[in-house]
């Protein structure tokens, strides 16, 4: 029997998530199948009853209706709760449904995996304060980090957000003017920024010696986040491609009981991302 398994978004039209977990199948043997739905704005929850109602065992969840799933999800692990919304929903033995955020395990998972970069005892620089970085805070703060700063354009932001995972380690909040004259070991571009190709405001020597840099968002050419670091001179740079496949494996696990191998996975994808961008090429 076939289990069935979807991505929901709007627009999720470009959404790598069935390609991931249908090679995750080939490679495991595990008989799923995997689609993207295109949800109406206002019909999430309609949408979500339909799918479970017509035997569907779980959702990867994408943009904007992640609040939504944090709202329809009967229960929440605690990474979920605390991160505020959910990337991840299951449906369990008892009928209801789980409700999980697997994108930061799945940051980590890159670095210290994929990437062989430390958190442990490092100075992070987080950049931005928005729903994106507030689902990496808790995995990463499992890492014991000497400390992580947040920067935002809005420093209200970045201090309430500090506040809110305080319990959990040594968070302050700043804007970018604050970060003159600090460094760090490993700075996390979690703004949008990269996404219309421009920078926030990140001032020189920001990098301490072997620091690595990583963007939350993936393209086929390097981000402008990327390209800074280099020019910085960041010993370690990476996209956020792998944190895209490792988050997936993690719903996967969620689901199915089995950890994927990635590295072959984040491979073809990447390669798939080279070779459309080619097809684009007058």
């Amino acid at each position: 029997m076939t289990d069935r398994y979807a991505v929901f978004g709007n627009p999720v039209e470009h959404s790598k998530s069935p390609q991931i977990h249908r090679a995750f199948a080939a490679q495991t043997g595990e008989a799923i199948e995997y689609d993207k739905q295109s949800v109406a704005l206002d019909g999430f929850y309609r949408a979500a009853d339909t799918f479970f109602a017509e035997g569907g065992k779980g959702l990867n969840i994408t943009v904007p209706f992640k609040q939504e799933a944090y709202g329809y999800a009967a229960r929440l692990t605690n990474r979920a709760r605390h991160a505020g919304a959910v990337n991840t929903l299951a449906l369990q033995n008892d009928g209801t449904v789980l409700g999980d955020n697997t994108d930061g395990i799945g940051m980590v998972r890159d670095m210290l995996e994929n990437l062989n970069w430390q958190i442990k005892g490092r100075k992070v620089l987080v950049l931005g304060a928005g729903g994106a970085v507030r689902g990496i805070l808790e995995p990463l703060l499992e890492q014991l980090p000497q400390h992580v700063v947040i920067a935002n354009r809005t420093l209200a932001k970045a201090l309430q957000l500090a506040k809110g995972f305080a319990e959990m380690g040594y968070l302050l909040g700043c804007d970018y003017e604050m970060l003159e004259g600090q460094q760090f070991d490993l700075v996390i571009n979690g703004t949008s920024a990269s996404l219309v190709a421009q920078l926030p405001p990140l001032p020189d020597g920001l990098l301490a010696d072997q620091a690595c840099c990583y963007d939350m968002m993936y393209a086929v050419q390097p981000t402008v986040f990327m390209s800074w670091a280099r020019q910085q001179g960041a010993a370690g740079v990476a996209d956020g491609l792998g944190m895209l496949v490792e988050q997936a494996a993690e719903s996967f696990r969620l689901w199915r009981g089995i950890s994927p191998n990635t590295a072959p996975v984040i491979a073809e994808i990447r390669q798939m991302l080279m070779d459309q961008a080619s097809s684009d090429t007058p």
